[in-house]
């Protein structure tokens, strides 16, 4: 099984207008129980990625989605909205980033340089949002191949409805990554690859990192949850 790793970061500028899509995606991603606990990342009033809430006040995201592009600097966090349950024009609940938590061993590499790996970071949020809004996703052990997923994202064609992926299967998993063959666009970048056991409720198993080819698959990248998930969720709380 042979990678082309020269994935491309699933980030987008907010200016790029919101394309239609065949069969509205989102009414099957309101179908997932829980789906208001994702959100947009507007960063920087630019750029955007997807977030999934893992506490009322703690976000999971990509750890590339938090610099800038160009220069590599890393964004100021009162700079960063999470738009929970953003649904057209209506937004379930907005807050202010206050603090930005990266993976110690992410290192932030140019745009065509994307780092696959540790690609993951926990955003505080200034309020927590309350349980009686949105419930928090859980987080589990990473899936093993063969296994069905799903993911829940903001794209560059859907930027204010959320897009579901699924089914879609775990290809490989090598290290701290997972190769699947959910087909990510444009901003799903930190998206939460979603355990889909029926009869469950969704749980996080991974993060999107990016979008790469297998051959002339398309294929996505994810960051499993390893324990250091955990030192960073304390260090943010």
């Amino acid at each position: 099984m042979r990678l082309l790793l020269g994935a491309l970061a699933a980030c987008l500028m907010l200016a790029s207008p919101d394309g239609a899509t065949a069969g509205d995606p989102s009414k099957s991603a309101r179908a997932v129980p829980g789906w208001e606990a994702v959100g947009r990342l507007n960063i920087a009033g630019r750029n955007m990625c997807t977030g999934a809430l893992i506490a009322p006040n703690l976000v999971l995201t990509a750890a590339h989605c938090l610099y800038d592009q160009t220069s590599g600097r890393a964004v100021r966090p009162s700079s960063i909205i999470f738009e929970a349950g953003l649904n057209g024009r209506r937004v379930k609940a907005a807050r202010t980033v206050t603090k930005v938590v990266v993976h110690p061993d992410y290192q932030f590499r140019p745009t065509g340089q994307s780092q696959i790996g540790h690609d993951i970071a926990v955003l505080r949020l200034d309020r927590p949002i309350s349980s009686s809004e949105i419930q928090p996703f859980t987080m589990a052990a990473a899936p093993e191949r063969g296994d069905v997923v799903g993911v829940l994202s903001y794209t560059y064609v859907q930027n204010t409805k959320p897009r579901l992926e699924q089914p879609c299967h775990v290809l490989a998993r090598q290290s701290e990554t997972l190769v699947m063959s959910c087909q990510v666009e444009f901003g799903a970048s930190g998206a939460p690859v979603l355990s889909v056991i029926p009869g469950y409720a969704p749980q996080v198993v991974s993060v999107v990192s990016a979008k790469a080819a297998m051959g002339n698959r398309r294929v996505s990248i994810g960051t499993t949850l390893d324990r250091t998930v955990q030192m960073l969720i304390r260090r943010a709380g």
